[in-house]
């Protein structure tokens, strides 16, 4: 990627939504054609309002209390909330109760500015996925720069071993209850599991404050999904 192209995608504002949902058990019809099918049309309706739809993630047995999770962008937060009131309101919304939601917004990294999220370079999305949000400590933004910028970048040759493991890491500040959203996409669940626990062994994870819940499951077809729900 060219030095211009890192500039034009750090210059990008973009949105991003991770809305976890539960089905109500016994909710949906046991003929579903109908509840993917007034999905389907509204995920276009969507579209065309200028909200991509990255994917839909399968989090049951994962999470105790959810089923899927639905994962949206677009410039504005006004069109991923409009698209969050909509969804509630089709079939299948109006059968789920929301877990957990959460927004952000891409900024340029503080210190790699060749650091751009996935969802932001317009790649193909990952198969698996990991979804967290992130507080440092209080201390960590009174370190030097020089200190942060250090940890930071032992913190990004730790994650080097894994090219095929995509960050998302994307400010959440006065969004929401956190600092950060983080969207780990992997072709395989496995490549996660072993990039997270290398980088447990770094400098930086002294400076970790909150990380939980996590949300993760494979990226799945509504079709597939739905015939599945309870």
């Amino acid at each position: 990627m060219t030095g211009s192209r890192f500039t034009e995608l750090n210059q990008r504002v973009r949105f991003m939504m991770f809305t976890v949902f539960q089905v109500v058990p016994g909710a949906l019809p046991d003929a579903r054609d109908e509840v993917v099918e007034d999905v389907q049309t509204y995920f276009e309706e969507v579209a065309e309002s200028g909200v991509a739809i990255r994917g839909i993630y399968d989090v049951a047995g994962l999470r105790g209390d959810a089923d899927f999770m639905i994962w949206t962008h677009a410039d504005t937060v006004e069109g991923l909330q409009a698209a969050y009131s909509g969804f509630r309101r089709c079939r299948l919304g109006r059968a789920c109760t929301t877990v957990w939601s959460a927004a952000a917004l891409h900024r340029p990294a503080e210190f790699n500015r060749s650091h751009i999220a996935a969802y932001v370079a317009d790649e193909e999305p990952g198969q698996f996925v990991c979804v967290y949000p992130f507080n440092r400590s209080l201390e960590w933004y009174l370190l030097p720069d020089a200190e942060r910028r250090r940890q930071l970048a032992e913190h990004g040759r730790a994650a080097r071993a894994y090219p095929d493991v995509r960050a998302n890491t994307v400010s959440s500040f006065g969004l929401s209850d956190y600092e950060w959203i983080l969207a780990f996409e992997a072709p395989d669940p496995t490549r996660i599991v072993d990039m997270m626990r290398d980088l447990r062994a770094t400098d930086a994870r002294r400076h970790v404050r909150l990380e939980t819940p996590f949300f993760s499951g494979p990226r799945t077809g509504l079709d597939a999904l739905v015939a599945r729900l309870p």
